[in-house]
């Protein structure tokens, strides 16, 4: 830090009433100093520096007699002034042993005056970004907000380190994403319209959910599923679409001779999937995901009886608002309850059901229905009447009926 003392001119009768002037730091203007050095008295260099913010010096009347004084004073601060460095500047005046200080933002920014603290470090760090924000129209940078806005978001949801949450059901998570619904405007029929992104929902050949008419299917016999489930934990979370449970551990399915880890389920009401144009209650989608990226959606059909166990607690930890996400007590989620006891099915290619509509998903839907209780049907029903997409045009794609 260098200080530049300044001498002023002998006093004279009019001559301004400073005891002692000095340079803090280099300053990048010196019409502050110089407007103060010409007035007759420490309350109208106060007035000046308060009502003052763009004036040019011209503006302020000085006393004929000490305009001598103000003009020498001036050229040595100017001289002071002319050989500092550039950078951010801090004018100290102190008039009748009363502190004034201005500070001078970076480029064109008007000193601002200020009753100064005592000069501690902390107060200087304080002075500056309390008052930039009035001088300085630096833009945000929009890409870093979005960024911080997203890291906070995933905080809030329950995504800490080493979670994986499974971006596979193209749900409009990220800020500014177009809105998709199941009805109105923004509907099934408008998919692929909302963003260019969504166009394969409109120009797909391999769209889900489909019918499947058992008379066009190939019949034979097919390799099992191997379920690999174990008890297991969870968040589930609301959101706006359906109710998706995340899950920990290693719950897997090998199909295809390829080990497909389950990321997460969820539910659709009524369900997306038909079987010789019959639809059922509810569906059940559990989304799995192999080593190289491939995902495999095994298909579980819901119509009402008994009870499920395991979507009763699921139930029990259903969030309400959308957003929201709940966490599920260590080992609560045994998938098996979840699975019917004749695991024979149906085998297509086919696509998410919700934008962007990705292609190239292996689909295994379950032949027989598990039930659910209509109480338990009811309760889903009255947050998302309907969630289903409507059924999609085969285009001669070949479906298996595993025997």
């Amino acid at each position: 830090m260098t200080k530049t003392h300044l001498k002023p001119a002998a006093p004279g009768p009019l001559s301004p009433p400073w005891t002692r002037c000095w340079r803090v730091w280099s300053v990048s203007s010196c019409l502050a100093l110089t407007l103060a050095a010409g007035l007759s008295s420490p309350s109208q260099a106060a007035e000046h520096a308060d009502t003052t913010d763009e004036a040019p010096a011209a503006a302020v009347k000085k006393p004929a007699s000490s305009n001598a004084t103000a003009k020498k004073m001036g050229e040595q601060v100017r001289e002071a002034v002319d050989s500092s460095a550039a950078g951010n500047k801090r004018l100290t005046l102190v008039i009748n042993g009363k502190e004034k200080k201005f500070i001078t933002l970076p480029g064109k920014a008007q000193a601002v005056p200020a009753e100064a603290p005592a000069k501690t470090a902390e107060n200087d760090r304080r002075a500056a970004p309390a008052v930039a924000p009035k001088r300085t129209g630096l833009a945000v940078n929009p890409q870093s907000s979005r960024q911080y806005i997203r890291a906070k978001a995933a905080a809030l949801t329950g995504h800490e380190a080493g979670f994986e949450a499974p971006a596979v059901q193209g749900h409009d998570t990220q800020e500014g994403e177009v809105h998709w619904s199941y009805a109105g405007e923004n509907g099934p029929q408008a998919w692929g319209k909302l963003k260019p992104d969504f166009n394969v929902c409109a120009l797909g050949k391999r769209q889900s959910p489909i019918n499947i008419e058992e008379s066009g299917t190939l019949q034979g016999p097919a390799e099992p599923l191997k379920f690999n489930y174990q008890p297991s934990s969870g968040s589930v979370v609301n959101n706006g679409h359906t109710i998706q449970v995340d899950l920990y551990g290693d719950n897997a399915l090998t199909v295809r001779d390829s080990s497909f880890k389950l990321l997460q389920f969820h539910f659709h009401h009524p369900s997306e999937e038909q079987v010789n144009y019959r639809g059922f209650a509810m569906v059940a989608h559990l989304v799995h995901r192999n080593a190289e990226g491939q995902l495999a959606v095994v298909s579980v059909l819901l119509e009402p009886g008994a009870a499920n166990p395991l979507i009763n607690k699921v139930w029990t930890y259903m969030p309400l608002d959308t957003g929201d996400r709940v966490r599920m007590p260590t080992g609560l989620i045994d998938m098996n309850a979840l699975l019917p006891k004749d695991q024979r099915y149906y085998q297509f290619m086919g696509s998410l059901t919700t934008p962007p509509c990705t292609e190239g998903v292996l689909w295994l839907v379950l032949k027989q229905p598990t039930t659910v209780s209509r109480e338990q049907i009811k309760l889903f029903s009255q947050l998302f009447p309907n969630n289903a997409r409507p059924v999609q045009a085969v285009n001669g794609r070949a479906v298996r009926d595993a025997q």
